[in-house]
């Protein structure tokens, strides 16, 4: 499990750092994306950012003309005011958290 490790004083732990401070958190929402599934089916903007967080699964984020794979276990910030979407990549389901995060 690259990049996981044990915390001094904890034992059969493992731990990855998935962000640091990226601004005050809007809300957050847990997805299931089934096979195909995704969206918007345009791109959109608007003025906070998100926070993906993919815990199994692959994620594609589509960023005006550039796509970002997101695996288990990585999270990616998206820059709201980038054209984007997120789709599930793979055959089955994807599972992800997504945060809307107040742009700095």
């Amino acid at each position: 499990m690259k990049e996981f490790i044990t915390p001094p004083e904890h034992i059969h732990f493992l731990a990855k750092k998935l962000f640091t401070d990226c601004g005050e958190i809007i809300d957050g929402s847990i997805a299931y994306l089934e096979k195909g599934g995704g969206g918007p089916t345009s791109l959109h903007t608007h003025e906070h950012n998100h926070l993906f967080i993919v815990f199994s699964g692959q994620a594609r984020i589509e960023l005006d003309g550039e796509v970002k794979i997101v695996n288990a276990n990585e999270s990616f910030l998206v820059n709201g005011k980038v054209p984007h979407s997120v789709w599930n990549n793979i055959e089955g389901t994807t599972v992800m958290i997504g945060i809307s995060v107040k742009a700095k």
